[in-house]
């Protein structure tokens, strides 16, 4: 087994806390890049177009880890980074959490804004559901056309699904697989080449 990191299973939420009017509706996410969180925040804001502010968190790349918090309007670091502090918690990645904030007519200052939104994050992270992933490299094989046979009985056996295939002289098969299973592979089929690729 490669390493593993902890993520969410399916979409979870809304959980709702309200403080003096206020209400913040907690929604979490499995996420894998910035095209998708853009995606579900447009979907957010469109669902809840009445409301005050949309702030989020999010931590992308296991690898790499990345990540953000925006306070969307509100004072800073009393929104973004309570939900982001709530997904390293949870020790969770490729997450993310977003808090909608109808505003009830009664300022709740930075130390009231900073406990509803942890509040809500923690609850929507709480009701969600998480998996064990484990992180994979993008990997390119180059074999001979001969080695087909090989090759693709080895990934069947393995349920390794190739992402792309390329012939020329050779074939360039490219799959998504841990360091484990590429030492297997070079020590059944030597005469492979393995190249790793950003995907």
């Amino acid at each position: 087994m490669g390493l593993i990191y902890k993520t969410l299973s399916d979409p979870a939420g809304p959980s709702i806390y309200k403080e003096k009017g206020s209400k913040f509706l907690g929604y979490a996410f499995p996420v894998e890049n910035k095209n998708q969180i853009k995606e579900i925040l447009q979907k957010i804001k469109k669902e809840h177009h009445g409301a005050r502010h949309w702030c989020y968190a999010y931590r992308i790349n296991p690898k790499q880890p990345e990540e953000r918090a925006n306070d969307d309007g509100e004072p800073a670091y009393s929104a973004g980074k309570p939900i982001l502090q709530q997904i390293q918690q949870a020790d969770l990645m490729d997450v993310l959490v977003v808090v909608v904030r109808y505003f009830g007519g009664v300022k709740l200052g930075v130390g009231g804004l900073i406990q509803a939104y942890r509040t809500a994050a923690k609850s929507v992270l709480d009701s969600a559901k998480t998996v064990n992933k484990e992180i994979k490299d993008m990997v390119m094989l180059r074999f001979d056309y001969e080695q087909m046979n090989r090759v693709m009985q080895f990934l069947k056996r393995y349920q390794i699904k190739p992402e792309k295939m390329e012939t020329g002289e050779q074939v360039d098969i490219f799959v998504q697989t841990n360091e484990e299973t590429l030492f297997r592979i070079k020590k059944n089929i030597p005469e492979i080449k393995i190249k790793k690729v950003d995907p």
